[in-house]
């Protein structure tokens, strides 16, 4: 089959691999070995407030039959970050190298770090396929890097858990936004100085993403009211599933059982909308604290997934 290799050109190119990403995901079984659309929606509303990732025309290429039909999409997420979309029955290793090709050529990047170019390359673990490919180019398996996709099937009885005392679980208000965009920010810059802060404007784009409901949105409020932790939910009714994305919560009030109850409220929530999945993405070795919260409340079907990397033009080091 011939397929037309092109860069992302104009919004109708977002729609259609939106509607091609729901058909893959349902064609694999509701696995995550493609991203959800919810996935691609969250990318889109915080890249260009907040991670500098860029506008969409430079890090999503596609590959089309004549008639026009979506069989790839190859698009970047952080700089350097590659993530293949591939119709499994169209899925060859021919494929992947030509799109292994485009990634090295336009989405490879500088690590802040290392200061050499590099790209990683994202796969759930046992993929022979790709890891083959890999391994043949000079790419490194990074296992500090991996970490696990876990499932919950939504049609059995779900477990009741309660917000601890002292907190109030509910979904989000739009008095929320500066209280809730300081908590993410808490949540995920602990190390950080305050003074770094550039405000809520991320969070209003946030809200304007497709798949975005606010009656997903939840948040733990301590008994003053401010938002402490945050669970925000994607659900998808094609698909008929429910993505977990962004999960937190402020260094202070960890451990206290925050995350499980906005977990286990967001289960509940999908359920009562039709979901018949979740899904949930982080932990391994990559969040050892975060693995243990989302193997309580999700269990054990999971996919274990890791970043393989390749330094361009100065052959292989590790970080």
């Amino acid at each position: 089959m011939k397929l037309i290799q092109r860069s992302f050109e104009r919004e109708e190119d977002y729609w259609a691999i939106r509607a091609f990403l729901r058909k893959v995901y349902l064609l694999n079984g509701r696995r995550e070995t493609s991203w959800p659309a919810a996935r691609l929606d969250y990318w889109r509303s915080r890249s260009s407030d907040i991670a500098g990732d860029g506008s969409l025309e430079g890090g999503i290429f596609l590959w089309e039959t004549e008639q026009g039909d979506i069989v790839a999409v190859l698009n970047r997420e952080d700089d350097g970050h590659a993530f293949f979309q591939i119709d499994p029955c169209l899925r060859t290793s021919r494929l992947e190298g030509e799109m292994l090709d485009l990634a090295e050529q336009r989405l490879a990047a500088t690590g802040k770090r290392s200061g050499r170019l590099a790209l990683a390359v994202w796969t759930t673990d046992g993929d022979t396929l790709r890891e083959a490919l890999l391994a043949d180019r000079g790419y490194q398996r990074k296992p500090e890097w991996q970490h696990y996709t876990r499932y919950l099937d939504l049609t059995y009885p779900l477990r009741e858990v309660c917000a601890p005392d002292g907190y109030t679980v509910r979904a989000m208000t739009l008095d929320d936004i500066p209280s809730r965009s300081w908590a993410s920010w808490r949540a995920f810059h602990p190390d950080e100085p305050d003074s770094d802060y550039e405000g809520h404007d991320w969070y209003e784009s946030l809200l304007r993403a497709p798949l975005y409901r606010r009656d997903l949105d939840l948040v733990a409020a301590d008994e003053s009211g401010n938002v402490v932790a945050f669970c925000t939910v994607w659900y998808d009714d094609v698909t008929r599933s429910g993505y977990f994305e962004p999960v937190g919560t402020m260094p202070e009030h960890q451990r206290c059982g925050l995350s499980t109850a906005l977990l286990h409220e967001g289960m509940r929530r999908l359920k009562e909308r039709g979901a018949v999945q979740a899904s949930v993405g982080g932990g391994g070795a990559s969040n050892p604290h975060a693995e243990g919260v989302y193997a309580r409340a999700f269990g054990s079907d999971c996919d274990s997934v890791t970043g393989w990397v390749k330094y361009l033009g100065d052959g292989l080091v590790t970080e």
